[in-house]
């Protein structure tokens, strides 16, 4: 059987490989997109398990991002993770609440994104959800 693929989308060289190694340490195997457009085209070449997305990013955001999978892809929403320091931005709020998905925000520890992504693949140990 083959490891879990994951996607990460970030505009932020520096996050998408700090994320890229922590979850290479659980055998997963990982891919990375700049932007929610960069994704949108891997997603429709190949399956992930898991994308693991930043919401605030230039040409096309997280929201846009879970909005198209959504309407590509009916139910597939529950398979986002967003990693985001946005939450309490305006523009955001209504989302987040209208889709309540997994978010952690920034900074977050590696100890808690290797947890909440083993939990949204099916293993133990989720993620704290007020």
């Amino acid at each position: 059987m083959s490891p879990p693929r994951v996607l990460i989308v970030d505009d932020e060289e520096s996050v998408r490989g700090f994320v890229a190694e922590a979850l290479k340490m659980d055998d997963l195997e990982v891919e990375s997109a700049q932007d929610g457009l960069d994704a949108m085209r891997r997603l429709e070449a190949q399956w992930y398990d898991l994308v693991v997305s930043d919401l605030r990013m230039p040409r096309l955001d997280g929201v846009g991002l879970y909005r198209e999978v959504e309407r590509r892809w009916p139910g597939s929403g529950r398979r986002v993770l967003f990693i985001s320091g946005s939450t309490v931005l305006p523009d955001y709020e209504p989302f987040l609440r209208e889709t309540n998905p997994v978010v952690l925000e920034k900074p977050f520890g590696l100890d808690d994104l290797r947890r909440t992504v083993r939990w949204m693949l099916g293993g133990p140990a989720g993620p704290h959800r007020p």
